[in-house]
């Protein structure tokens, strides 16, 4: 059985935040609470599959969220062109990891049909559940759609061998997870599932939430998917980068060996 490669790459931060942003009722919700924003690199062989796309320049001016790196230059240490790139799974639309999709021209995306009705649907019409998501973002998902570059999943679905997809829901109504063969075991790109390892091990969920009930339940689908729990890769936890080794560059960190410390749950 083939293993892959997988790369967490680091485009941005925001360290402005506290925990009250990270956790629902968190006793010391005044604390500061750092965020970091990745996309996931998939490699095997010549195969490349790109998990999530980051955002850009511009998206970052529109929201006062600057990024440290454009997407297509955060890349380029792994000698990946945005041309290169043919396959993109998208977890969900919202804008930090959906922000991108233009940058990759070539690539077919695969989503949760239940993710492009939430983004295109009544939902939106309410401000808070449409904040997460810029317009031009979900235009961009519809474009590829009628372009014919847009395979739809219901629920768990084969990406390719050793990599499947499984819709969590909770943080936006289309979430998928990403799970992946490496020589660690079966490991699972969480995505917004799991924004930090402490919502998943101390069952604290994300503020931004659509459905609490799926995000609750979804923290068990994640630990049931990976081989052991210190294989669920957070969305947005800048410890990954202190429990994973230094990849192809500073910004990025190599997944598939497993870590190299261990992970308190």
């Amino acid at each position: 059985m083939s293993e892959w490669e997988v790369h967490a790459v680091k485009y941005a931060d925001r360290n402005a935040r506290v925990r009250g942003d990270s956790f629902i009722f968190d006793d010391n919700h005044d604390a500061p609470h750092a965020m970091d924003y990745f996309m996931w690199l998939l490699r095997k062989g010549d195969e490349v599959i790109l998990v999530d796309t980051g955002y850009d320049d511009a998206e970052a001016a529109s929201r006062d969220r600057p990024i440290r790196l454009d997407p297509r230059s955060a890349l380029a240490p792994l000698g990946v062109t945005p041309e290169d790139i043919g396959q993109v799974i998208v977890t969900h639309l919202h804008y930090d990891h959906a922000g991108g999709l233009h940058l990759f021209p070539n690539a077919t995306l695969h989503m949760q049909a239940a993710e492009m009705a939430y983004a295109t649907g009544p939902c939106m019409c309410h401000d808070t559940l449409r904040m997460p998501f810029s317009a031009g973002h979900v235009c961009e998902a519809v474009r590829r759609l009628y372009a014919g570059k847009v395979v739809f999943h219901e629920g768990a679905a084969e990406i390719a061998e050793g990599v499947t997809v499984h819709r969590i829901g909770g943080h936006s109504r289309g979430l998928q997870s990403v799970r992946v063969r490496t020589r660690s075991g079966w490991m699972v790109l969480a995505s917004d599932a799991t924004h930090y390892y402490e919502n998943v091990f101390a069952r604290k969920p994300f503020p931004i939430v659509v459905d609490l009930q799926d995000m609750l339940d979804g923290f068990d689908t994640l630990l049931r998917l990976a081989s052991r729990p210190d294989l669920i890769i957070p969305g947005h936890d800048p410890l990954v980068r202190d429990y994973f080794a230094c990849g192809a560059a500073d910004h990025i960190s190599r997944l598939d060996p497993g870590p190299i410390a261990e992970i308190p749950r």
